[in-house]
């Protein structure tokens, strides 16, 4: 897909098109979808420029291609279009395991926090999980792939495990819930 001109005036009165030319209102559930998805891309950048492990930058280089990727899926309805695959939930799922086993258990909640990075990455879950209840939304009233949901839902303990794991190998207060 080539942009040629971000100034189109054509929005201006509400509506905007899907991937496949239909207008639809600018408040139509697909596009609040991919708005979501948008936003959750927006806040992994965020997370990605307060880093300079190389590793990392790349892991979240490629979770922003995926959401990409499903944003792209997204913008076309009806289409047998597959650009998320089932790989990169597995990816997810290996690099959480790996995280975990240097972990100690979970007792409590956590107090999103813990630092800047760790904060950010709290902030990333949480749009994480909107992205995926409007997802939810949308493919319980459309068509839509349950990779969506899924990977959503993968990349939401992704993150959260990946605040935890940050804080314990620098040594920062996990700051545990605690019933005052």
């Amino acid at each position: 897909m080539r942009i040629t001109k971000v100034t189109t005036k054509t929005g201006d009165k509400g509506t905007t098109s899907l991937g496949d030319g239909t207008k639809v209102s600018k408040s139509d559930l697909r596009i609040c979808c991919i708005g979501e998805v948008d936003e959750l891309n927006s806040f992994i950048g965020l997370v990605k420029s307060a880093t300079t492990d190389d590793d990392l930058v790349q892991d979240l280089n490629t979770i922003q291609n995926n959401l990409l990727n499903l944003g792209g899926e997204l913008s076309i309805p009806d289409n047998n279009l597959e650009l998320l695959k089932e790989e990169s939930i597995i990816r997810l799922e290996t690099s959480i395991e790996e995280m975990n086993k240097k972990l100690p258990p979970l007792k409590d909640f956590i107090l999103p926090g813990g630092d800047e990075f760790s904060a950010r990455l709290h902030i990333a879950r949480s749009v994480c999980r909107r992205a995926e209840r409007k997802i939810v939304e949308l493919v319980g009233k459309e068509n839509g792939r349950d990779i969506w949901i899924k990977y959503l839902n993968r990349l939401s303990d992704y993150l959260f495990v990946l605040a935890r794991f940050h804080v314990i190998k620098n040594k920062i207060d996990e700051n545990q819930w605690s019933k005052l």
